[in-house]
């Protein structure tokens, strides 16, 4: 297994991918990915060098539509013991076709209006700097004064929200929720906003 997400890094790495891309494409943490880019093809790993993660696979679902919005509106569901929301924001790349599904099922089924935006994080650019954060995309909805669930695939340190709702409030938006598929660390909010999943993973030991 740890051999075959070893010849993927590898291949996406060859394509030009970021470290947070490859981590993204791989649904592993930014360190996992770092490491699986930095092994050398078909070289066994020592057990002590190997990231704790846990890598997830969810093509099964990725690939359907109709799968995909089941998901999605689980997690509008879950979403609704909060109020209702103005704007939905996908984190790209994974959040994106959950938060387009949620913004049209809480539309459609519960009757809010509901726009749609997209935040880009940092850790997808090959250049960055200490003076570069994430940014919501100005092709989609605008956020300031909006109530705002911010969405994304999986959760594995909690950084990209951290920095999404940093960008969300410094834009004038009051993030009222985050929603994932699955919560590899067991978080129950950050900064202040709570966080639910579908799936949260434990590891035992």
């Amino acid at each position: 297994m740890k051999q075959d997400l070893v010849k993927k890094s590898h291949e996406l790495r060859r394509r030009g991918f970021t470290v947070g891309e490859i981590a993204d494409e791989l649904n592993v943490s930014m360190d996992t990915a770092r490491w699986l880019s930095m092994q050398k093809l078909n070289e066994k790993e020592k057990p002590e060098d190997t990231p704790i993660d846990f890598a997830i696979n969810w093509n099964s679902l990725g690939g359907s539509s109709r799968r995909l919005r089941y998901v999605s509106a689980a997690l509008s569901d879950m979403t609704l013991n909060y109020g209702q929301a103005d704007i939905i924001v996908g984190i790209a790349i994974s959040g994106i076709p959950f938060a387009t599904m949620m913004a049209d099922f809480l539309e459609i089924e519960e009757g809010f209006e509901t726009s749609l935006s997209v935040f880009h994080p940092i850790k997808h650019r090959k250049d960055k700097d200490k003076d570069q954060e994430g940014a919501i995309s100005q092709n989609f909805a605008q956020v300031k004064g909006k109530k705002v669930i911010i969405v994304d695939d999986v959760i594995t340190s909690g950084r990209t929200v951290k920095e999404v709702i940093n960008a969300l409030i410094a834009q004038g938006a009051e993030p009222i929720a985050v929603t994932v598929l699955i919560d590899k660390v067991g978080i129950s909010e950050i900064e202040g906003v709570p966080v639910e999943s579908l799936i949260k993973v434990n590891r035992l030991g």
